[in-house]
């Protein structure tokens, strides 16, 4: 394994038109090694881009903006495997369906992690929106064995930090990967007519008690109101249907496209 110096060294000679061979006999590195330097994604290129959450002070994901959206996603439709080498890959699951709302995830997947490889796996049904990274449990720090709503799902405090700064794309995230936008119906007695009555209505739906407290928790903090809906004794939708908060979802959320 050779140190990163050494690796710029032999790239930066290589640049200059310097032949594989004469670089070979000048850094002594093997010309195997160069060209696969040379064709292959490698740390030296990425080193203008570390994780942020790697350094000796932790900062803030690049873009926390498309951050808060793509940990929405995730907490709702996404999980983290383990691939060879210590390589991580991260996997968003959306429906055919909603071909912006799978545009938008392969946005904010490369804003996030620009340096690493994004792709769309298709499925039967859906796309697995996929990204490749060795840093995706220090930037989703949910990430664990087991099914989401099995295991505490709490957010860091830095993480709380940009959801605050950015609450409605945490929401549409969340509503992009677990939620929906319908139109209810109910009838009313008009002047002795009983008369078809339509409204829109918002519904998010997750089987984590965790999840839906985030979600509820941002609801407050731009000011929607909200409901819980049981079917039979499991409390899992969380209802959006006040005139005045449907207005506010319209204008930032809106529905799936």
């Amino acid at each position: 394994m050779y140190d990163v110096s050494t690796r710029k060294r032999a790239l930066a000679l290589v640049a200059q038109g310097r032949s594989l061979n004469s670089v070979s006999k000048e850094v002594g590195v093997s010309r195997f090694a160069i060209r696969s330097w040379q064709t292959r994604i490698d740390p030296v290129r990425r080193s203008g881009k570390p994780c942020p959450r790697c350094q000796e002070f932790p900062g803030p994901p690049d873009a926390p903006e498309k951050y808060s959206y793509l940990l929405g996603l995730y907490l709702g439709d996404g999980c983290i495997n383990l691939h060879r080498r210590g390589v991580y890959f991260m996997r968003i699951v959306l429906d055919n369906a909603w071909p912006g709302v799978i545009d938008e995830c392969e946005a904010a997947m490369r804003s996030v992690r620009p340096d690493n490889s994004v792709c769309r796996v298709k499925k039967q049904g859906c796309v697995a929106v996929t990204g490749s990274s060795k840093h995706w449990p220090h930037l989703f720090p949910q990430h664990g064995p087991g099914k989401k709503h099995d295991r505490l799902i709490a957010l860091e405090p830095w993480q709380q930090e940009i959801v605050d700064a950015h609450p409605w794309e945490f929401i549409r995230g969340l509503i992009h990967s677990d939620g929906c936008r319908i139109t209810n119906w109910t009838t009313r007695l008009v002047a002795g007519e009983r008369k078809r009555y339509e409204y829109p209505r918002y519904f998010f739906t997750n089987k984590s008690d965790d999840i839906r407290k985030l979600f509820t928790n941002t609801l407050d903090l731009v000011g929607v109101e909200w409901t819980t809906l049981a079917r039979g004794s499991d409390p899992f939708n969380i209802s959006i249907a006040r005139k005045a908060s449907v207005a506010l979802m319209d204008t930032h959320v809106g529905p799936k496209h």
